[in-house]
C-alpha cells in the first residue's frame, strides 16, 4: 500500500476538485484551451525537476511510489503531479472566477432594483 501513497493523493486532488468543473465554464470541455495552459507548465517543471535530480538536490523514496521510472530518474507519479496539481488549480480558478461574476450580477441587480 505503501507505494501508492503519492498516486492515492493525485487522485484525492482530482477527485476533490472535478466538481469544480460544473461550477464553471468548464475546464474539461474545452481540451485545446485545457493543453494550452497545461503543456508549458508541465514542460518547465519537468525540466526542473530532471536537472534537480541529475544534480543531486532531491531523489523519491523508492516506499512511496509505483516503480515505474521515466528517462532521468523520475517516477511516473511526479509526471503526473505536474500535469494534476496545475489541472485543479485551473478547475479551481475557474468555478472561483465563475461563482464571484454571479455575485458581482447579483450585486448589480440588487443596486439597480432601488
Amino acid at each position: 500500500m505503501a507505494h501508492s501513497h503519492y498516486l492515492l493523493i493525485l487522485i484525492c486532488c482530482l477527485v476533490l476538485t472535478a466538481p469544480l468543473e460544473f461550477l464553471g465554464s468548464g475546464v474539461y470541455r474545452r481540451p485545446r484551451r485545457l493543453l494550452a495552459a497545461l503543456l508549458p507548465v508541465v514542460a518547465v517543471f519537468v525540466a526542473w525537476d530532471l536537472l534537480a535530480i541529475a544534480g543531486g538536490v532531491w531523489d523519491f523514496d523508492h516506499r512511496y511510489v509505483l516503480g515505474i521510472w521515466l528517462p532521468g530518474s523520475m517516477p511516473v507519479e511526479e509526471l503526473l503531479f505536474f500535469v494534476v496539481v496545475p489541472l485543479c488549480g485551473l478547475l479551481t480558478f475557474v468555478a472561483v472566477e465563475t461563482l464571484l461574476g454571479r455575485a458581482r450580477v447579483r450585486a448589480r441587480a440588487g443596486r439597480s432594483a432601488r
